[in-house]
């Protein structure tokens, strides 16, 4: 996906306050001028520039802090497929990204028994809003014939891919974003739906909560409904399609 050559805008209002400028491309995500883009959040292919002064990597959003040494266990099961392990864990690793900007490191291993099916690097930081950027991933997946592929990594700033919002700093529904963005391999898209949800994982019951439509143009049934907790952040992620979930079955500071 490209954008028409326009000029580029400084954007108002939480745009200014990190720093971001914001390309007036076609807005892919059908997200009205009341939704995302008067809060200043990225669209679709829209191409930003961020200061990596205006960012931090101690991320304290209440929708999903991230301290170092926090971790969350999930429990991941579709149907008809193995249940697999989910464990995510803030490193106290930091990278500095191709845009200057410096990131938190965050771990996340997929495991069937004892193999290892996928292992990422995620990278995120928080601008002075309080927004959560999703700055890209290195990830690995094993295959059970032996295979290893490491395509759906990306870097924001390299080879056209631009970041995105993992966490908006004041979620409201109807709200819109982009969450990451390399053409042909990361298009993902968010709405929130509200900040009133109710779900019961393992982990326990959990009210008032953060519900998002996750999607993205490459694989229209992977739509998913994902929930976050303030004090925790993601407790549950359903897919709309298949029905699989995935399930907090324990978080720990």
């Amino acid at each position: 996906m490209s954008l028409d050559p326009k000029p580029i805008l400084a954007v108002a209002a939480a745009a200014a306050v990190v720093g971001l400028t914001v390309g007036c491309g076609a807005n892919a995500s059908g997200a009205g001028p009341a939704g995302a883009h008067a809060a200043g959040l990225p669209q679709g292919a829209q191409p930003v520039t961020l200061d990596p002064a205006a960012f931090t990597t101690k991320i304290d959003n209440p929708w999903w802090p991230m301290p170092v040494g926090a971790r969350w266990v999930f429990r991941e099961a579709d149907p008809g497929e193995p249940v697999l392990r989910v464990v995510v864990t803030v490193t106290r690793r930091t990278k500095r990204m191709a845009d200057g900007v410096r990131a938190r490191v965050v771990h996340d291993v997929v495991r069937h028994g004892g193999r290892t099916i996928e292992n990422t690097l995620d990278w995120y930081a928080q601008d002075r809003a309080g927004n959560i950027w999703y700055l890209g991933e290195d990830t690995t997946e094993y295959a059970r014939d032996g295979s290893v592929s490491t395509a759906g990594s990306w870097e924001a700033g390299v080879d056209g891919a631009q970041p995105g919002i993992a966490v908006p700093a004041h979620p409201r529904a109807g709200m819109r974003y982009r969450q990451e963005y390399h053409a042909g391999d990361a298009e993902d898209r968010a709405v929130v739906l509200s900040t009133s949800g109710r779900v019961r994982v393992p982990a326990g019951r959990f009210d008032d909560l953060l519900t998002t439509r996750d999607f993205t143009p490459l694989e229209p049934k992977g739509t998913e409904r994902k929930y976050y907790a303030r004090g925790i952040g993601p407790v549950l992620s359903i897919a709309l399609h298949s029905g699989g979930r995935e399930a907090l079955v324990r978080h720990t500071h």
